[in-house]
């Protein structure tokens, strides 16, 4: 088997959001909250566990109608209330693991509420590369986080 270069990227997504710190922080926190704005296959969602502590961990297990199996596990390594989440995350498609990613998420208090921004640096591994795909579908949740916040 030819060996490939794992493949590195990142990107930064910035959303104003009209509400607090606190309670944009808190919609991350919470794990019915988080999961209505950030599942994007709700509908073939089999798995949704959130442990939001530092060193505690999310799961989300979708199944494809086609048989694929898809598994998205993060671990959370620094959180600091109403100001920064930091965590890792792999994202495998049946065995196969296809990237890694290292993700900071800051809430800054803005003049209409909180201006959040979201960096993520990525390592794609044995091929697998899907940046466009991976910002849109970010840019998705956070904007359904957004009117999530607007609901409230």
């Amino acid at each position: 088997m030819k060996h490939i270069p794992a493949a590195h990227t990142d990107f930064a997504i910035e959303r104003e959001l009209d509400a607090s710190p606190e309670d944009v922080f808190q919609a991350w926190a919470d794990p019915e909250a988080k999961r209505r704005w950030s599942d994007c296959h709700a509908e073939y969602t089999t798995e949704y566990r959130l442990d939001f502590r530092p060193f505690g961990h999310e799961t989300h297990r979708v199944a494809y109608p086609d048989g694929r199996i898809q598994q998205i596990e993060k671990v959370f390594f620094d959180i600091e209330p109403a100001r920064r989440i930091v965590f890792a995350y792999d994202i495998q498609l049946d065995a196969r693991r296809l990237s890694v990613s290292l993700v900071t998420v800051e809430f800054l208090a803005h003049k209409h509420g909180t201006r959040m921004v979201y960096k993520e640096q990525l390592t794609y591994l044995d091929g697998h590369e899907d940046r466009a795909e991976r910002i849109r579908g970010t840019e998705e949740g956070l904007d359904r986080l957004v009117l999530e916040m607007a609901r409230r």
